[in-house]
């Protein structure tokens, strides 16, 4: 088997890439949307903020079998590589997994990491491959999706009318795309506020995020066409950034959302400020975009806090995914 790094403009193989990510995604998780060949082109090329990961497919008689992925970042965590395995359905339980991975831990024992984590969705063989490599399970996410047809607007109305009452304070600013240069260093301190979120046993540093990490991921998500719109709180009396909340747009499927960032600062929590971000974006969303017709979201299943936001938000449980980590 060949194990053959790739790129966005590699068309075959981000053809390959998108068949395989498809076929897998019908067995392990079918309520996933689709990858496309645009969107999987923009991930390769610009990632999540401009540290796209490495990708790899597995090819064997001329056939691509399976797909290897691994990322680290430049800002923080370098002890760690985070790795990814997806084998077409028809080519599993055939050794190639194992070859995948191994190569790849061995790419990251190479670099001087410390620490390799994969993650899979929930099922006896994803636990038993992770156990097999000598991974052990240290959280785990829940997949969640809004359906925004199936929305009692009249509760959103009346918990956003609520929460705002509850916190005076502060004013809502919406904004779309970029923001605004005199903004970014109060925006990325109110970014690393997401540190706080549960991270359960994961062997991970918190995340840095200066000014230039945040102007990357917002151009790195235009560059992959998506649509961002993002809604700030603001004390009223002293001008900070206390909260804000992010949800993307498919450019090319509008109408396909994803919560990304819903954080609040310390000095600001306690005052219902995630609900009324939260509630405030679904009803600019369905004055502004209607044709959005679901938001996905991902929460550590140990964040009772921001799960409860969701579930009053009208928010269903899709699936489970696992993140295992293993020491180097």
């Amino acid at each position: 088997m060949e194990l053959r790094q790739f790129g966005p403009d590699d068309l075959d193989d981000v053809r390959g890439r998108v068949e395989i990510l498809n076929a897998a995604s019908a067995v392990d998780s079918p309520w996933d949307h689709p990858a496309t060949e645009s969107d999987e082109r923009g991930f390769l090329r610009f990632g999540w903020d401009k540290e796209p990961m490495l990708a790899f497919v597995a090819v064997e008689d001329g056939k691509a079998v399976g797909l290897g992925e691994y990322s680290t970042s430049e800002w923080d965590n370098k002890h760690l590589a985070w790795l990814g395995v997806v084998v077409a359905p028809e080519h599993r339980r055939r050794g190639y997994g194992t070859q995948i991975l191994e190569a790849l831990v061995e790419r990251a024992r190479g670099e001087g990491r410390s620490s390799v984590g994969i993650d899979a969705w929930e099922s006896e063989t994803a636990i038993a491959f992770a156990t097999k490599h000598g991974f052990e399970r240290k959280s785990q996410a829940i997949n969640r999706r809004q359906t925004l047809a199936d929305i009692d607007w009249t509760t959103v109305e009346r918990d956003r009318e609520q929460a705002a009452a509850a916190t005076a304070a502060y004013e809502l600013v919406r904004r779309t795309g970029l923001t605004p240069d005199d903004e970014l260093s109060a925006l990325a301190g109110l970014t690393a506020a997401i540190n706080d979120a549960p991270t359960d046993d994961l062997d991970i540093e918190d995340e840095v995020f200066p000014p230039e990490r945040v102007r990357d991921y917002e151009e790195a998500q235009l560059g992959r066409k998506q649509a961002l719109f993002r809604i700030v709180a603001r004390h009223r009396e002293t001008g900070e950034l206390a909260g804000h909340t992010v949800v993307a747009v498919e450019e090319e499927r509008p109408w396909i959302g994803h919560q990304h960032d819903t954080a609040v600062s310390p000095a600001h929590r306690g005052n219902r400020l995630g609900l009324l971000l939260k509630a405030d974006m679904m009803l600019w969303l369905r004055a502004d975009q209607p044709q959005v017709l679901t938001v996905d979201t991902w929460n550590a299943e140990s964040n009772d806090h921001m799960i409860g936001v969701n579930k009053a938000l009208g928010y269903q449980i899709l699936g489970r995914g696992l993140q295992f980590q293993r020491d180097l």
